[in-house]
């Protein structure tokens, strides 16, 4: 009978083992913390016109992502779960290796941007963000004179 005692915590790790993809995960830990495999990693491209992110977000449905624009900022965050029961219906977990939780991320994209001008697209994994670039409202530098009535 298996158990996961037999397993360990390594039933997958020997296969990884070899040190190309150790370094890997390894520098990943480095620069993220603990929680490298929960990270947003994004891609930034400028355009003439617009500015487009390209976010890794394997393993969600459209449905549990949510974008929200507020003074400025846009955040993008993510929740999934998975049951906690030691039971599916095809017989009892023995090792649960899929991750499950919530994360999120901003970006400063400007005060002047609306949700309107944001368009934003989610396939194979990857949302897709397109923010127009926008000119700023100018400050108003002279004074205006008020007439005296």
């Amino acid at each position: 009978m298996l158990t996961p005692a037999l397993f360990k915590d390594d039933l997958f790790d020997d296969l990884f083992s070899f040190p190309s993809f150790r370094e890997f995960d390894d520098l990943d830990r480095k620069i993220y913390g603990k929680h490298a495999d929960r990270l947003m990693k994004t891609d930034v491209k400028e355009h003439d016109d617009s500015f487009e992110a390209e976010i890794d977000l394997p393993g969600f449905s459209k449905d549990q992502i949510a974008l929200d624009l507020k003074d400025g900022y846009l955040t993008v965050s993510a929740q999934k779960g998975h049951g906690t029961e030691d039971k599916d219906k095809e017989g009892k977990i023995i090792r649960r290796e899929r991750w499950s939780g919530s994360m999120k991320r901003s970006f400063y994209v400007g005060d002047d941007i609306t949700e309107e001008d944001i368009k934003a697209k989610y396939t194979d994994g990857v949302l897709s963000i397109t923010v127009p670039k926008k000119e700023p409202k100018p400050a108003i530098t002279a004074p205006k004179r008020i007439a005296i009535q």
